[in-house]
């Protein structure tokens, strides 16, 4: 069987200009290009990635917008936060910090 017999046993629309070029751009734009599928697909996680990590942020927004408004109307849980957060005192009295003693 020489090679002209099997290049005539394939169908002519698999042996068309046409049909070559194309299948000559599809390879080279899946496996050849920059933006071949494997960075389409590393792009679109890093996306979904990105798109919690902004939902998580945009919930502890609320969150602390929600803090933000409790604090404000209180005197005394700004008081409170003041002092546990950062640490303040009114003058003429004195603070100690209890540290949790680490495992060994």
């Amino acid at each position: 069987m020489s090679l002209l017999d099997v290049f005539h046993r394939v169908p002519r629309f698999l042996r068309s200009f046409y049909f070559l070029a194309g299948m000559g751009f599809l390879v080279w734009m899946f496996v050849f290009d920059a933006n071949d599928l494997v960075k389409q697909y590393d792009m679109y996680a890093k996306w979904r990635d990105l798109q919690t990590e902004r939902d998580y942020y945009l919930k502890n927004i609320e969150q602390v917008k929600q803090d933000r408004a409790e604090l404000l109307s209180s005197p005394e849980l700004l008081e409170k936060f003041a002092r546990e957060k950062y640490i303040m005192k009114r003058p003429g009295e004195d603070v100690f910090i209890l540290v949790p003693q680490e495992d060994e």
